[in-house]
């Protein structure tokens, strides 16, 4: 159901040209960005100490933080877990230092700023062999992810189209990233699975957008190929508008109450939401349109019998 109805179709294909020379800027600035910068990984990809410590009250985490800087440990990730007497530490590698002394120094600085001692629930040691495996582990289910979509994609409609939605969910995995290398937020585990979240979604509006054409294709049938894909996207721009909205609210609850654990997530689908919502729109239909996609494409079964049908005069 069309929750607005536009008299008039929007002219989305008018600006296929522009649109893709601006995301390609933002595909090159951000792969320029990956590749000189780098991504500010965290613990789960650079290895280190993670030491979760219960308070017997309310843990200050100003002072926690404070006390570790003052002695030396000014990188260290303070954050409450689970509840505001739970804290999780966080400190990256150091050379020449053994993990287990750096928990202890951890617990002794910990101890006096804390009213009574602390309660050691739990001090693991994240080595960097394990931190190379998930990154490997990480790029190859999101490599995995877009080689079964394209599969899919092509199989369901055809090749062009399956060139398009691959080309928007690389577009919008790469610009995600290039946002938090440009910003410098750390990239985990729970970014990562964002990122795998992102994909499932974008490719969700897409496959939408592909259908409601391959419907319009059998209405229209003196239309324009552009023509036919601006009807097909402004008859689901509602949805598409709506599905993103209610979304984002969801996440925008996450971002600001959700705590620090949730974060990297929150943000990270906000921003991938605006991204794949735009990218569904103009990327994915822009390059099937480029590549030549037209009716035959969807529909040979159907073209043939129509012509078999018609009367020989």
């Amino acid at each position: 159901m069309r929750l607005f109805i536009f008299k008039n179709s929007l002219n989305f294909m008018k600006l296929k040209w522009p649109a893709l020379i601006f995301s390609t800027l933002l595909v090159l600035g951000s792969l320029v960005s990956l590749f000189t910068k780098g991504l500010n990984l965290g613990l789960d990809f650079t290895g280190g100490t993670v030491i979760e410590v219960q308070f017997q009250q309310q843990a200050e985490l100003d002072k926690v933080r404070t006390a570790l800087a003052g002695a030396g440990f000014a990188d260290a990730q303070v954050q409450y877990f689970g509840s505001s007497q739970d804290v999780m530490i966080r400190i990256a590698p150091r050379d020449g230092v053994q993990q287990k002394a750096i928990g202890e120094q951890i617990l002794q600085v910990i101890n006096t700023v804390a009213a009574t001692p602390v309660t050691v629930n739990k001090v693991d040691v994240v080595g960097s062999s394990v931190g190379d495996e998930l990154k490997e582990d990480g790029f190859l289910a999101v490599l995995a992810a877009l080689v079964g979509i394209l599969i899919y994609v092509a199989a369901r409609f055809e090749w062009r189209f399956s060139v398009g939605a691959v080309a928007s969910l690389l577009h919008d995995v790469i610009i995600t990233l290039g946002m938090f290398s440009v910003t410098g937020m750390e990239f985990d585990l729970t970014v990562l699975a964002a990122v795998l979240a992102l994909i499932g979604y974008s490719i969700n509006d897409t496959i939408v957008v592909f259908d409601r054409i391959r419907e319009t294709f059998r209405k229209l049938r003196d239309a324009t190929v552009d023509e036919t894909v601006n009807e097909a996207i402004t008859s689901t721009l509602s949805r598409t508008t709506m599905t993103s909205f209610t979304t984002a609210l969801t996440l925008i609850v996450l971002f600001f109450m959700g705590g620090a654990m949730i974060h990297g997530f929150a943000t990270a689908l906000l921003f991938g939401i605006a991204i794949g919502t735009y990218s569904s729109i103009y990327i994915a239909s822009a390059v099937a349109v480029i590549l030549g996609a037209s009716r035959e494409d969807l529909m040979p079964t159907v073209i043939e019998k129509e012509g078999a049908d018609t009367p020989s005069i």
